[in-house]
């Protein structure tokens, strides 16, 4: 409980019946040593009392923009700049949709807008509710921007309902934001290169050879790399999402622009985890021109792309090397072979026809195969908790080794 010791949590508490259990989560806090100050919504009064609050925190609770707290001067500023993090439970679907779009109408949505902390969500709604669409969107959008949200539980709702959209238990809160705390300098002091998304070949100035994968994978990783404390370079092919927050963004367009990013920067890192979806192919000679509609068939010479994480592997002088292999079949033997050919230290392999793994998705189901030859599989679960994972088992390896990183 070390690292969360005299950290200023801000707890934001919204509108939702599921507030009587923030009051734990502040007391588990409290008793981990954090220092805790919560701001309550004014629907979230008709909950939970601001009384109980500030009993269990020891802290006046912020409820009004326009309050007088003798505390702060500017509250939800100071407020803002006090937080080394800001957790959101229960929160709403009306405070998630505000949230994602950058609305700012009372003190804890301006709280938010101000801080430069790292944010928690824990969504709490109707399981119809977090099912629709536009919640999903909106929680999609606060993920781009670097928020973490954290995954509601499913069971019996206040509502009668039973599916997703529970908050999860205190403890289980708790132990996510103590995790936090405890893994934020576990990488301090490490410069770590991750790859993501894939590549674009070009064939002319409109056409390219591309593949189906987003990024979120590779951007997961950045993310929590960078939330352990490590120096971050996410070199990134074509992406819709946004950098992570702490992490140097290079985006780059095709194989070969992939491949210069990596090799300047490689004698410098301590790990590379090669998560980018990278052409094999490429097209023999682009055209300058469009290529015009003007015949039945269309032959178009391909040539093999350099094999980056391969060349890396050659050249290992202590870093780590996690790669990735996206297959359709014989996942395991397929990725052994990649694992061995490669001199990875790691890699981590899943079947992209399987339903909710593969590209454009925001769960996968993998398998991690160690360069001892131990085999891991692990069931279908969100991109963000398996970089969690990945990078478990990259400091583990670091604690065997006594490597470099």
């Amino acid at each position: 409980m070390a690292g969360i010791a005299g950290k200023n949590i801000v707890l934001g508490v919204t509108g939702g019946i599921a507030a009587y259990k923030a009051v734990e989560l502040t007391s588990r806090l409290k008793k981990a040593g954090a220092e805790v100050h919560v701001i309550m919504t004014r629907a979230a009064q008709k909950f939970v009392t601001e009384l109980t609050f500030r009993e269990i925190s020891g802290h006046a609770v912020a409820t009004d923009m326009w309050g007088k707290l003798q505390e702060f001067h500017v509250e939800h500023i100071a407020l803002a700049q006090l937080a080394d993090l800001v957790v959101i439970a229960p929160a709403t679907a009306n405070f998630i949709a505000k949230a994602a779009a950058g609305i700012a109408d009372d003190l804890l949505t301006t709280t938010l807008l101000a801080t430069k902390a790292p944010i928690f969500v824990a969504p709490a709604m109707n399981t119809n509710m977090y099912e629709n669409p536009l919640t999903q969107r909106n929680l999609e959008s606060l993920r781009r921007f670097g928020v973490h949200v954290m995954e509601p539980a499913e069971g019996q709702l206040a509502c009668g309902v039973s599916g997703k959209g529970r908050l999860p238990e205190p403890s289980a809160l708790a132990n996510e934001i103590l995790h936090f705390f405890g893994r934020t300098q576990s990488l301090k002091g490490r410069r770590i290169l991750v790859t993501a998304a894939g590549t674009r070949e070009p064939i002319d100035p409109v056409r390219y050879i591309g593949n189906r994968s987003s990024g979120k994978m590779g951007y997961a990783i950045a993310a929590e790399a960078a939330m352990r404390g490590a120096e971050v370079l996410l070199v990134s092919g074509p992406s819709a999402l946004q950098a992570p927050a702490g992490v140097k963004l290079l985006r780059v367009e095709s194989a070969a622009e992939m491949r210069d990013a990596v090799w300047k920067e490689y004698e410098a890192v301590d790990a590379v985890i090669m998560s980018a979806a990278v052409a094999d192919y490429r097209v023999k000679a682009a055209a300058s021109e469009k290529i015009k509609k003007t015949q039945d068939e269309w032959m178009l010479p391909l040539v093999k792309n350099p094999d980056i994480l391969y060349e890396l592997g050659q050249h290992k002088k202590g870093q780590i090397l996690i790669g990735f292999a996206a297959e359709t079949q014989n996942v395991l033997e397929y990725a052994r072979g990649k694992l061995e050919k490669k001199n990875l230290d790691y890699i981590v392999a899943n079947d992209v026809t399987e339903d909710g793994a593969g590209f454009n998705t925001d769960t996968n189901r993998i398998l991690m195969i160690s360069r001892t030859g131990e085999v891991e599989r692990f069931p279908l679960m969100r991109k963000t908790e398996l970089a969690d994972i990945i990078l478990d088992r990259l400091e583990a390896l670091d604690d065997e080794t006594s490597c470099k990183i």
